[in-house]
């Protein structure tokens, strides 16, 4: 299989126009995929939103192995959006490359970049009516849904990629480094099995990880903790019709507020995950790998700042630790206290320890605080240290 490094510059040399920043509407989307459309994409109206716009799929490719991938089911989830936009754009510009003949040859493969197009528009979780559509699987509630179940319905995919955005509190393990990418083939039974399409989906996700992710993003790949099967979750119920199913959660790194890093490593790695179903190599894969990748641990707290001379609360200086929340995590934006004393067994994913050392908080403008400070205060930190 290819080195999903060289295939990350070629992405980025063929990066969709127009998706630099992680909140878009549908419009914008579609004007950034239709330079790429043409002969090698059909594009299919599948629905239509609460509000009424248009859910559309993409198809490539003539081979016998369907493969579906759907992304931005919750519309405040973009970074699988953008790298199926960047497929799109490589796919277009080099038709003739061996490993896109190859796909296009054994495979069939469908996307939908932009599942809840409501939600993309106003940036949250859930459709214009407050579902997730996540959690509607079984009742089917909304028109997105039910568009996306009849079109798995109507295709029969042999392998599904179930693409969502995870908060970015998370860590490879407890103490680990901030997690980029995480995987899980979910349950398809509450049993828990991995007889049938259970099974071939641990060893994608077992490819996606450590030959795909990995490479790009040492230490900063897991395994997604729960896997408890929920029958409305629509990534357990394809793997429940049969569907090998993989859930990929692209988490965060830093200094990328925009996750335009991120969408390169996504795309590669699933344009990775795609060769590897064409050449029929899923089959080979270790599944011990996949159980030995770290669990995707949740933390606290954004940073913590141990053991500082901390000025700006009391008339002097007390010696505590300090634990900070974003509002943007993502763009680590909007600096809140979350904490201040001994931090106990609290979690972050930034520790500086700064042994005594001085630190100033102050109100968001610099301005001095005045009591009572409570949790949640907005503030600025001046004069860090470390």
């Amino acid at each position: 299989m290819s080195d999903t490094a060289a295939w990350a510059v070629r992405l980025e040399a063929n990066r969709a126009p127009g998706l630099d920043r992680r909140r878009f509407g549908v419009e914008t989307l579609w004007r950034a995929l239709e330079p790429a459309l043409g002969d090698a994409w059909s594009v299919e109206d599948i629905g239509r939103s609460v509000l009424g716009k248009p859910i559309r799929a993409l198809r490539f490719g003539r081979g016998p192995a369907e493969v579906l991938l759907w992304s931005q089911m919750h519309g405040d989830e973009s970074t699988a959006t953008m790298a199926l936009a960047d497929l799109v754009h490589l796919f277009a510009a080099a038709p003739a490359d061996p490993t896109v003949a190859r796909i296009a040859s054994a495979t069939r493969v469908t996307l939908v970049p932009m599942l809840n197009p409501d939600g993309a528009e106003a940036f949250q979780r859930e459709n214009a009516w407050g579902i997730d559509l996540n959690r509607d699987a079984r009742r089917l509630l909304a028109p997105e849904s039910r568009s996306l179940l009849e079109l798995h319905h109507r295709i029969r995919p042999a392998v599904g990629f179930n693409l969502h955005d995870q908060e970015v509190r998370r860590t490879a393990g407890p103490g680990g480094a901030q997690v980029a990418l995480a995987f899980l083939a979910p349950a398809g039974d509450t049993a828990g099995s991995y007889e049938g399409a259970r099974g071939r989906a641990r060893l994608l996700a077992s490819l996606l990880a450590t030959r795909g992710a990995a490479p790009l993003l040492p230490g900063r790949v897991a395994r997604w903790e729960d896997d408890v099967y929920d029958p409305r979750a629509f990534g357990d119920t394809s793997q429940s019709t049969g569907t090998a199913t993989v859930l990929v959660e692209c988490g965060g790194l830093s200094n990328d507020p925009e996750k335009q890093r991120l969408r390169t490593v996504t795309a590669a790695t699933l344009l990775m995950g795609l060769e590897a179903i064409a050449a029929g190599a899923v089959e080979n894969a270790d599944p011990e790998a996949y159980a030995a990748l770290p669990l995707n641990t949740r933390v606290d707290h954004d940073v913590h700042l141990i053991g500082a001379q901390v000025h700006g609360l009391a008339d002097g200086p007390l010696t505590a630790d300090v634990a900070l929340l974003y509002d943007d995590p993502v763009a680590a934006t909007g600096l809140r206290l979350a904490a201040c004393g001994d931090l106990g067994g609290a979690t972050a994913l930034v520790v500086r320890d700064l042994g005594g050392k001085d630190v100033r908080l102050a109100g968001p403008a610099g301005e001095p605080l005045r009591p009572p400070v409570g949790p949640g205060a907005a503030i600025s930190v001046v004069e860090p240290v470390g």
